[in-house]
């Protein structure tokens, strides 16, 4: 008797799709490389699995029923006067109820574990970013080591970074997927996220929110540095090569352009970040009362002046 081979062709056939389907993982919020974003990880499947409780149940019995009460189907029993059943009634209600109360702990904790504004818990020292979305790129301040970046962000591992996040543009996305979940940067508003990579690497950051023309192009690496020395390394080689980022070098780049390369930068002015953060609110200027808010109120006006864009 000759063998049916067409089961073993069509698995052969399959395999090229289901060995693609598993590479997308690669690389995505599935692929996690900090302790965020396995958490989140975690929480997707831990609500997957609960959920999947009712629907495959349901699937199930949807077939069976519909074999099983087929017309061709003479033994089925007919019972049109049916109208109520006690154990009917505990499993619809009963499993529902367990399912909800799993899903409601979950949240509870999962919701305060994984606050995008609770700082990590580690014994190391964490670094500080500031982040201004642009159009159509990211501007990274690292306030305590007087240095910039545009689309390129770096951090030793196993070390926390504390994010103050906000745009000077258009609502934007921050969002680097193997380390945690996305925030909003808005004009005019802050948020912060904190996130930490366990392993070293080089992964990568977009925006996940539509912001215009050049939004495919707003993407950059967040480089992950096996040692502090590498990531020490990293800060002179940006501080060997960057410009000084002052008002007027910040005015130029704040221009619209698209697919931006990397840049460096240096950061002689320490209120820039909140100068961005306040340039819609130059009008309050007179409610500045000590020095160093009349000189931050006067960096926010110079900012507030528009980039010169040149006509196509």
């Amino acid at each position: 008797m000759m063998r049916n081979s067409r089961p073993t062709r069509l698995l052969w056939g399959l395999s090229p799709v289901v060995t693609a389907l598993l590479t997308g993982c690669q690389g995505g919020i599935l692929d996690p490389k900090g302790q965020v974003a396995a958490d989140e990880k975690s929480l997707i499947i831990t609500a997957t699995v609960l959920m999947l409780l009712v629907v495959i149940p349901v699937i199930v019995m949807t077939f069976l029923f519909a074999w099983k009460y087929r017309a061709s189907n003479k033994d089925a029993i007919y019972t049109p006067k049916w109208s109520h059943s006690n154990k009917i009634e505990a499993v619809v209600w009963i499993i529902p109820i367990i399912i909800v109360s799993c899903l409601a702990v979950v949240t509870w904790n999962t919701t305060h574990k994984l606050d995008p504004y609770r700082p990590l818990d580690s014994d190391k020292k964490p670094i500080n970013v500031q982040v201004v979305a642009m159009n159509w790129k990211w501007l990274f301040i690292y306030p305590d080591l007087n240095i910039a970046t545009v689309n390129q962000l770096a951090f030793p591992k196993n070390v926390p970074v504390n994010f103050r996040i906000t745009s000077d543009a258009a609502m934007n996305s921050f969002f680097i997927p193997q380390l945690g979940g996305q925030i909003y940067a808005m004009a005019g508003m802050e948020t912060k996220l904190h996130l930490i990579a366990n392993e070293a690497g080089t992964y990568k950051g977009m925006s996940s929110n539509y912001s215009g023309a050049g939004f495919s192009g707003m993407k950059f690496n967040a480089i992950a540095t096996e040692t502090p020395e590498q990531f020490d390394a990293w800060v002179q080689k940006v501080r060997a090569a960057g410009k000084s980022l002052n008002a007027d070098a910040y005015l130029a780049l704040a221009k619209p352009s698209e697919n931006n390369p990397v840049a460096f930068y240096t950061m002689p002015e320490p209120r820039l970040f909140d100068a961005v953060l306040h340039k819609y609110m130059a009008g309050r200027q007179s409610l500045a009362a000590t020095d160093d808010e009349l000189k931050l109120a006067a960096l926010t006006k110079r900012l507030c002046e528009t980039p010169a864009v040149k006509e196509q």
